[in-house]
């Protein structure tokens, strides 16, 4: 009996009109795509981007060249020179990063005791060529003025669980 049924079943073709009725009844359901260049899905606040070195307020840099951010890279994709200043306080000379070698771990965001040195919110950063992903100090502090509103507020949002 068996028989019988699976043969009618696959005379009438049951199986292409059950997905034909999926089909008809997706097509007015909302719809689950972006449209990518010019619609963007929310980014959650711990999100591992484009590095960027951070400025205080009053616009002097925050790194202070302790190279715990070097020394906890697991790619050893950062550099860093320090050099004393005037006034007695340390400050890094040279500040770079290969992203080329990068995991975006997030170690060096961690490990870093002022904030200097994060992670942000642009994941828009593809290159021509490989020595534009040679980041030095200057665009490291780029990165960091031009995001600087958004990765304050996504470090105050992240506060309670550090």
């Amino acid at each position: 009996m068996s028989f019988i049924i699976r043969y009618i079943r696959s005379f009438i073709l049951l199986e292409l009109l059950q997905g034909m009725s999926l089909t008809f009844r997706s097509m007015f359901r909302k719809k689950h795509t972006l449209n990518y260049p010019y619609e963007k899905g929310p980014l959650s606040p711990r999100f591992r981007g484009e590095h960027a070195l951070r400025r205080y307020p009053n616009g002097e840099e925050r790194c202070i060249a302790c190279k715990l951010c070097e020394a906890v890279c697991p790619a050893q994709a950062i550099t860093i020179d320090a050099e004393p200043r005037e006034d007695g306080s340390r400050r890094a000379t040279r500040y770079d990063i290969d992203m080329t070698k990068c995991i975006y771990c997030g170690l060096c965001q961690e490990a870093c005791p002022v904030d200097a040195i994060v992670q942000g919110p642009n994941f828009e950063f593809a290159t021509e060529t490989r020595e534009e992903l040679f980041y030095d100090k200057q665009r490291l502090l780029d990165n960091g003025d031009r995001w600087e509103e958004v990765l304050a507020s996504n470090l105050k949002r992240d506060e309670p669980y550090r």
